[in-house]
């Protein structure tokens, strides 16, 4: 039992301490005091400090990052709920246009034994003398799909200190800046999202669908997310998001499903299935979706055409599983996505007229082109170079 409480019991104070660590003691506590009498010697000025915040939310690079995403649970219909709000970014250039405002963040105890952090972040307005600071605990973990990850990295376990401590010094330069300062701030960064920077409204969706293209997101899928037919309906306002969006999909705080449907317009969905909306007007024919792939069409009977055979369940897990081979380890979506445009190009898909959205959607011929050519590859590497050499162009 005196051994369970020598354990716990805290460490004893030095006897003694140096010259030198005295002289930094005080110091430190003369730098503090010294800032509080500076700071309320002169006292800012709230039309210099909202002229410097207008300024700053005026400009392109700040209110692109003004906001952030994060998915948090679903909703009653299972599509994930996202918060939203001011990021770390915009608390940061807010407390430096107002002025006399400190903040931090620090480490008081890293615990490699039980494997977490113990840390503190705070601000301090010295010139009203209002502070606030909270304490939490940081596990040396990392969230993934298959479950908690233990983080061993220095590298690593700093920058997940380094984030979950961002998100806490956000909280605390907002709990001591002025609720309105903070209000006019994300009005004024709105404002200048859907200016756009002077930029035509037609250029900026040009230049909103070319970035999304390295998520291999579709136009039509980006429609879709606001139940749009085509990215020309997209408003100033919609943009603005789409901005947003792309910058927590770089951040990682949210993922291509959290904010994009699945289903893209010219997709059979179950509700398209009913008889309101499958059978058309008498007298006409129902139009071909848009940008839809055109099937490969077999002989039939008569001299006619029947509908493609699909890839068997065979062929799909067979190509799944010869990627999962070429490509181990963790999948994000970008990389589900970027297998997607390999399996298409191997197929012989023109991916500038369609998208491939599942394996499950080749035929069964295509379906056999993509396996041929998996088979003629050992690496990753090799698979990259037999695409990039245009060898499998057209199927062949």
């Amino acid at each position: 039992m005196t051994a369970q409480l020598d354990r716990f019991a805290p460490a004893a104070a030095p006897a003694r301490i140096g010259q030198a660590t005295a002289v930094e003691q005080s110091r430190a506590v003369a730098e503090v005091q010294a800032q509080v009498i500076v700071a309320q010697q002169f006292p800012r000025s709230m039309q210099a400090a909202v002229r410097a915040m207008e300024e700053a939310c005026a400009q392109r690079a700040l209110a692109a990052r003004a906001l952030f995403r994060y998915p948090r649970g679903k909703d009653e219909d299972g599509n994930p709920n996202i918060l939203s709000g001011p990021s770390v970014h915009l608390a940061r250039e807010l407390a430096r246009c107002f002025g006399n405002l400190q903040y931090g963040i620090t480490e008081m105890v890293r615990d490699d034994e039980h494997g977490q952090s113990e840390m503190m972040a705070w601000a301090w307005d010295m010139e009203a003398n209002t502070r606030s600071s909270t304490t939490f605990i940081v596990p040396h973990k990392r969230d993934t799909k298959w479950g908690a990850k233990d983080l061993t990295d220095l590298r690593d376990i700093y920058e997940n200190n380094a984030n979950n401590g961002g998100r806490r010094v956000r909280e605390m330069i907002f709990a001591v800046l002025p609720g309105w300062y903070v209000t006019r701030a994300l009005e004024l960064c709105a404002q200048t999202n859907e200016k756009g920077g002077g930029k035509p409204l037609a250029q900026r969706i040009t230049d909103a669908v070319k970035a999304f293209e390295q998520y291999r997101i579709s136009p039509e899928r980006i429609a879709a997310k606001w139940g749009y037919r085509s990215v020309d309906e997209l408003t100033a306002t919609d943009v603005a998001q789409l901005g947003v969006i792309f910058e927590s999909l770089r951040q990682g705080t949210v993922t291509i499903a959290d904010e994009f449907p699945a289903a893209e317009p010219g997709r059979i969905r179950a509700e398209d299935l009913a008889p309101s909306k499958n059978v058309p007007p008498a007298g006409e024919q129902p139009a071909p979706p848009p940008h839809a792939a055109e099937p490969v069409t077999e002989p039939g009977p008569a001299g006619g055409t029947s509908k493609p055979r699909l890839a068997t369940t065979g062929q799909v897990g067979m190509i799944r599983k010869k990627f999962e081979e070429l490509y181990p380890g963790e999948e994000t979506d970008a990389d589900r996505w970027e297998r997607l445009g390999q399996t298409a190009k191997l197929a012989g898909i023109d991916t500038g007229v369609t998208s491939l959205g599942s394996t499950s959607e080749l035929t069964s011929e295509q379906a056999g082109r993509v396996r041929k050519a998996l088979d003629r590859v050992s690496t990753a590497a090799e698979l990259e170079a037999l695409i990039a050499s245009g060898e499998v162009r057209d199927g062949e």
